[in-house]
């Protein structure tokens, strides 16, 4: 079964309304949908390595534009939406602590938390809670985004075809290892943020 649905995913991913849906998934996940981007990403650049670098930049450009949905969120309507976001996502208790760090780390929260699998949605809202400089948060997020789509798609650009080859093998091993970081991500927003 799970091999079949991976060569689901893999035909959806050669698809040519792909990356429509990359961008729409991009979008929607740095501001408020649970699933990251790397969910299409991956497959679309394992299907075609040598377009690898055009769905990293859909997928930064996506993701900036939707931070800056997620950043407005916070803004201007934290008191109904945001904070209906952020305790949904489990993070009402840490938040007034995040809004404080911002005012000394900022730059450092974005870009960092910008790189790893914690829900990038969470860094926006509160962004814009916080009042963050809408100019810096923008450089920051094009910065953390862009490595991380970018960094992505580079190695399976380069190694696209031993990639597939091993994960198809191992294909029950990565699954369990990428279930691993998804949870492991929101663990690690849930206790360190």
């Amino acid at each position: 079964m799970l091999r079949r649905l991976y060569r689901w995913v893999l035909s959806l991913a050669e698809r040519p309304s792909a990356p429509k849906a990359l961008v729409a998934i991009s979008f929607a996940e740095s501001s408020f949908f649970p699933i990251p981007p790397d969910a299409m990403l991956i497959p679309m650049c394992l299907a075609r390595p040598d377009r690898a670098f055009w769905y990293a930049t859909l997928c930064t450009i996506a993701s900036v534009l939707g931070g800056l949905l997620g950043y407005a969120i916070g803004y201007l309507l934290y008191d109904t939406v945001g904070q209906f976001l952020i305790q949904l996502y489990g993070y009402s208790e840490q938040a007034e602590e995040f809004r404080t760090a911002y005012a000394e780390w900022g730059h450092w929260i974005i870009l960092i938390k910008g790189l790893t699998p914690i829900p990038y949605k969470i860094v926006t809202i509160t962004s814009g809670f916080a009042a963050y400089d809408l100019f810096w948060f923008t450089v920051l997020s094009v910065i953390t985004r862009g490595a991380r789509f970018f960094i992505v798609a580079t190695l399976l650009h380069f190694f696209g075809e031993p990639a597939r080859e091993f994960i198809e093998r191992r294909l029950e091993w990565v699954t369990l290892g990428a279930l691993v970081l998804f949870v492991g991500g929101f663990a690690a927003a849930y206790y360190f943020i």
